[in-house]
């Protein structure tokens, strides 16, 4: 220290020389070691520079492995060795600092002791002194403050910084500066408030000498946030670190058992409780026809699923969050997945990077067209599809064709939904039917996007009904209620007159009773219609409102899609403006009721496969692919190619059941269980 002291007053002494005070001449000692050096501030202005450059390519890390943090950690070391960037680079100019103001003591101190007029203040401390020496930590804290404020807008790294980290550097910074300049002399912590001063000319030289605009690409730099700042509100908002997630503990304990268990044949994803429905004649089939252990992975803690686990001790159920589940989607390790979500890839719920060989099959939620409100590309992601119906087989691939996609399995499957609906309507038809006193209801259900039935031409519709002798339900769908309450909530006080039993609001959609013991339905762009349609055999009357396009390059695959073609086949459709007439409407569609139903029942032969066996087909394909993965493991290969699995299941398509029963080898958790089944035939396209 004695030689850097010696060093240091050989550029004090002169600028004392100079100036004849010692007080200025700290400013220019301060000012002369900041051009000394500019050649590390210039080195430092660099580095900043590659690590903004690399930002871009850090926000999408955080985004292709969403909190994945070791493997982000990993990913993040491999681009810093790749680009140069030494993260530790940023404090040499603070190390450098600290040792300048260490080797300043004993230059204050030989100036002091001397008794040099004009030094008595240079010398005192403020901890030890008191009195006006305090003043000297407030200036220390307030160049600080002032330095920050400065940095965050003229500093290439620090201004790109999060607000947390901003607050967290700038923080320090005034910490350091206010303690320094309690327990150092008063010269020394005016060198402090010069020195951060200074920096701030210092800086703005530096984004002169190398223009950060030359270098970084900000556009490039923006867009990378955003894509990260769309998957953080997918996912939620983030709780404060102050507050408690009842489920948290929950969620922890069924990732980890998620993963603890190895060997996983099948695994189905589901978004909510309500999606339940659509996987429930598959799993049940499996259930019945084999031992496979069924892992069913929800975003709703009170799915029915945990209800129903209960019962059957194979069906596995582990509730992951919005947030939590992209991880668990990018390290899944399972033979199938099974979901309902359009979009795998697209978004982000991606495809496994642990393991490339898994088979991604997807279920529909509705039986209508897979180019019209799905968005494009929708399904290019999945390996297999079970279709409905024969439309979306022709849709599928001709989309491959006209885009170039990858060939996927397209499964004749049906629609195991549907087939639960008839038979419950069946149940419940001849009792209704038979009740003396029964009205003929008309159930007006809407979808939810704007321009709808509600928020379009319900009250001429209303009008123009009541009081021909037909009972009126509106049901609307639980989204609109939700989103538009002021709107609901003024079209019941508009109606709050009109008796329950001509006029019915309905506020309970846990059950479709309505939908299934009314005469007509009435929608505009919904899919209810085909729920209600080809499970009742009755007519929908359609309100041409504004279409739902989620896709608006539809036309490009030269096929009409069935939301449109079906609303000709199995009812009418009536324009808003039109709405007076919608009374005679229904009154005409009531007198023909029964031609209707031959009518929509031909339509149902031909627009969806295996009418009655949905859930079967579906179980069966699974359970054969299960088997078919594991055999071919057992013969030293790699699952089936999925063009190769779809041509051979093809041909199987006409194979009866087969009678021989076949045992595979599983290793679901840490036993080993056989998994009985009978293969049956493949239906495929």
């Amino acid at each position: 220290m004695e030689a850097l002291a010696w060093l240091l007053s050989l550029i004090l002494q002169p600028c004392y020389a100079i100036s004849g005070n010692w007080w200025i001449a700290i400013l220019l000692f301060t000012i002369i070691v900041k051009i000394i050096l500019i050649p590390m501030s210039l080195w430092c202005q660099k580095n900043s520079i590659v690590m903004v450059q690399l930002m871009p390519a850090l926000n999408r890390l955080k985004v292709k492995y969403y909190g994945d943090r070791e493997t982000i950690g990993e990913e993040q070391n491999k681009l810093y060795k790749e680009q140069h960037y030494h993260p530790m680079l940023s404090l040499i100019p603070l190390a450098v600092q600290i040792i300048i103001l260490f080797g300043l003591v004993d230059v204050i101190h030989t100036i002091t002791d001397g008794g040099a007029p004009g030094t008595e203040f240079l010398g005192q401390i403020p901890f030890e002194d008191g009195g006006a020496a305090w003043i000297m930590p407030l200036f220390a804290g307030l160049s600080a403050i002032i330095m920050g404020f400065a940095q965050n807008r003229i500093n290439p790294l620090q201004r790109e910084q999060s607000r947390a980290e901003k607050n967290m550097t700038n923080g320090l910074s005034i910490g350091l500066s206010f303690i320094l300049g309690v327990f150092v002399a008063t010269g020394m912590g005016f060198y402090w408030v010069c020195s951060n001063l200074t920096s701030i000319a210092i800086q703005a030289l530096a984004n002169v000498l190398v223009k950060p605009a030359k270098y970084i690409d900000y556009e490039d730099l923006e867009a990378s946030r955003a894509e990260l700042e769309e998957l953080e509100n997918f996912s939620g908002p983030k709780k404060k670190w102050y507050e408690r997630d009842p489920l948290a503990k929950r969620e922890k304990a069924d990732y980890k058992r998620f993963f603890k268990i190895v060997g996983k044949h099948i695994v189905f994803y589901s978004e909510g409780s309500g999606f339940y429905k659509y996987f429930q004649g598959a799993i049940e089939w499996l259930l019945a026809h084999s031992d496979a252990d069924i892992h069913y992975v929800t975003n709703d803690p009170n799915d029915q699923v945990f209800k129903l686990a209960e019962a059957e001790p194979r069906l596995k159920p582990y509730y992951i969050g919005q947030r939590k589940i992209i991880t668990l989607m990018m390290k899944m390790d399972a033979d199938l997945v099974v979901s309902t979500l359009e979009d795998l890839e697209n978004y982000y719920i991606k495809r496994s990077y642990i393991r490339k060989d898994i088979e991604y099959v997807f279920m529909f939620h509705h039986m209508t067209s897979t180019h019209l409100t799905p968005q494009k590309g929708a399904y290019d992601h999945y390996d297999t599809v079970l279709c409905a119906g024969p439309h979306q087989v022709r849709e599928l691939r001709r989309a491959e064709e006209l885009y170039g996609t990858k060939r996927k399995k397209l499964v004749e499957c049906g629609y195991d939904l549907l087939d639960r609906e008839i038979a419950e309507y069946e149940l419940a038809a001849s009792a209704v039917e038979r009740d003396p006193s029964r009205r003929d209801v008309v159930l007006i259900a809407p979808s939810w996007q704007e321009g709808n039935i509600l928020d379009t031409c319900i009250d001429d519709m209303l009008k123009s009904v009541l009081g021909r002798g037909m009972r009126v339900i509106v049901r609307p769908h639980p989204e609109y209620t939700k989103r538009y309450s002021a709107r609901w909530n003024a079209l019941l006080a508009r109606w709050a007159d009109v008796p329950e039993s001509d006029l019915y609001f309905e506020h309970d959609f846990s059950s479709n009773k309505t939908v299934f013991t009314s005469d007509i339905l009435v929608t505009d762009w919904s899919s209810i219609f085909c729920e209600f349609c080809f499970s009742t055999r009755k007519p929908a009357i359609f309100i041409d409102t504004p279409m739902k396009v989620g896709n608006p390059d539809w036309k490009e695959l030269g096929i009409e899609p069935t939301d449109i073609a079906l609303r000709s086949e199995v009812g009418v459709s009536i324009r808003p403006e039109d709405a007076a007439t919608f009374g005679d409407v229904a009154e005409e569609m009531l007198a023909k009721r029964y031609a209707w139903s031959g009518r929509i029942n031909k339509v149902l032969d031909s627009f969806i496969f295996n009418v009655g066996h949905g859930g079967e087909v579906a179980g069966r394909y699974l359970l054969d692919r299960m088997i078919d993965i594991q055999e071919s493991k057992r013969d030293g290969g790699v699952s089936d190619d999925s063009l190769a699995a779809g041509e051979r299941a093809a041909s199987d398509a006409e194979a009866a059941s087969r009678d021989e029963g076949e045992r595979m080898g599983k290793h679901d958790g840490s036993e080993a269980r056989g998994m009985h089944a009978r293969k049956a035939g493949r239906h495929e396209a």
